[in-house]
Order: structure tokens, then C-alpha cells, then sequence
């Protein structure tokens, strides 16, 4: 595993850690080859539940590195930002195929291609030092990690554009109130909360989490009708695959005693 991708694992809880601190977490050659192999080689992993994802402080992530960027080559098409080369099949997003759900612990700043690699996550978490922005138009690229799709699902199409066209900062809180992120925290409880996120999916059944993000993420490609039916196929296969009473009853008891915890 490269230096430039730390990984930990806690029982059933990854943490993955850009570490290019020095760079902001830029997005190289090297870090953008080592990061999805990271996350392709936990996802296969049976006993690992959810990942975190973040930065090296005090940056989350710069995006793409500018400096390699402008010296040439591929840069790019490497990352199907510049699009398919001919007879490929298009990236679409930063990270490889997986089903394991992924939270981003946002440090700092997520910039651009880090903006882009929050977004990739299942739902994002931020620090009080956390600031995002889409420099894309600024720099004179276009993105090609799917911002335009999942900025204006997170904030809105209006909120979205505004982010795009002027290349501003949007501050933790502001990010809160657009619902860009679950929740900002103080920096120092940032990853023992994600983790803590992550400790409880790991309480639930595997199959079952998985198969709801994927029902949430194929219903977002899907009109509202679509949507729908999607919902009731998946309800359909999973009930009528047949149900375990004993199970079903040791469940309730334990969704009943977990919520007595919390309220």
C-alpha cells in the first residue's frame, strides 16, 4: 500500500487517510492510482463494515494537482475527467464499484476534485475548519466526477450553479444549512464521531445495508414513478425470499432496546 493512502482498521470500521499534507492531499498520479485501490481492497473484505474516509490535516482535499496538470500528459484522461478514451468505458466518480458505505470526514478544505471525492461519499460529516468550493470554471477544466449530478441533488440546482459560477467558499455551517453535510463537529471529534457513525452500521445486518444504499443510488437515476417501483421490486425480492421469525423477533427486541438508549 503506498505512504500516500494510510489505512486503519478498528474491528469493523476502516479509516481511510489521504496523506499529502505538504500538498494539501492533491490529487497526483500516484494518490489517485492508490486511493481506489485502497477502497476496491476493503470493499471486498468481509469484515469491514463501513470506511471514513479524510484528509491529512489540514486539508481534506486540494483536487487534482494543478502542478502536474499544467506540466502535461494524460492527467485528465486518467482520472475520465477529459472523458473515455475511444472504445473505454466512462469512470463515472472517483471511486471504483463498491458496495460498502463510505462517510467522509471532512478536515478541511474539499476543493474542486476534492469536492468532487466528498460527493462520491455515501453522506459527509464536517469539522467547523471544513470550506468547500468548485473551482473547476476558475481553473478552466470541467468536472468529470459527477459534480454537476450531485451538487444540485445535495444543495439544489440554484445553490449548485451559484457554488460553480463564482468559485466561492462555503463555510461548515453554511454547508449544514444547504444540507450538504449531516452534521459539523469540533475538529477533534471529527473522526471519533464518523467512526462511531461507522460502528453502527457495522450493528446492522450487511446485506441489508447494502442493499439499501444500492436502492437509494439506483432510485436516484430514476424519475419519481421509476423510483417507486424500484422500491417495491426490491421489497418484493428481499420479503419473498422468505423471513426467520426467531430472527425477526430477536431484531425488534434489539431495535426496542436501542431506542430506549437513545431517547
Amino acid at each position: 500500500m503506498s505512504d500516500l493512502v494510510l489505512v486503519e482498521v478498528d474491528g469493523p470500521v476502516a479509516t481511510v487517510t489521504l496523506n499529502r499534507p505538504d500538498a494539501r492531499n492533491a490529487l497526483n498520479r500516484e494518490l489517485r492510482k492508490a486511493l481506489p485501490t485502497a477502497l476496491k481492497e476493503l470493499d471486498d473484505r468481509d469484515d469491514i463494515a463501513a470506511i471514513v474516509l479524510t484528509g491529512a490535516d489540514p486539508a481534506f482535499c486540494a483536487g487534482l494537482d494543478l502542478k502536474e496538470l499544467a506540466a502535461g500528459g494524460d492527467a485528465l484522461r486518467e482520472t475520465g475527467a477529459a472523458g473515455p478514451a475511444p472504445g473505454a468505458a466512462s469512470q463515472k466518480g472517483p471511486f471504483p464499484d463498491m458496495a460498502t458505505p463510505v462517510i467522509g470526514a471532512v478536515n478541511g478544505v474539499a476543493i474542486t476534485g476534492g469536492f468532487e471525492l466528498a460527493l462520491a461519499c455515501d453522506y459527509l460529516i464536517a469539522s467547523e475548519r471544513a470550506r468547500f468550493a468548485d473551482t473547476h470554471a476558475r481553473v478552466g477544466i470541467m468536472p468529470g466526477w459527477g459534480l454537476t449530478v450531485l451538487l444540485p441533488e445535495a444543495v439544489g440546482v440554484r445553490r449548485a450553479k451559484e457554488l460553480s459560477t463564482t468559485g466561492n467558499f462555503l463555510d461548515a455551517t453554511t454547508a449544514l444549512a444547504w444540507g450538504l453535510v449531516n452534521h459539523v463537529v469540533p475538529h477533534d471529534e471529527l473522526l471519533p464521531f464518523c467512526q462511531q457513525l461507522a460502528a453502527d452500521i457495522a450493528t446492522i445486518d450487511g446485506r441489508a445495508v447494502r442493499q439499501m444504499l444500492t436502492t437509494y443510488d439506483e432510485g436516484a437515476l430514476r424519475d419519481g414513478a421509476g423510483a417507486w417501483e424500484l422500491e417495491a421490486e426490491v421489497a418484493g425480492r428481499w420479503q419473498g425470499a422468505g423471513l426467520d421469525p426467531a430472527a425477526l423477533e430477536a431484531s425488534r427486541q434489539a431495535v426496542v432496546a436501542r431506542g430506549r438508549q437513545q431517547l
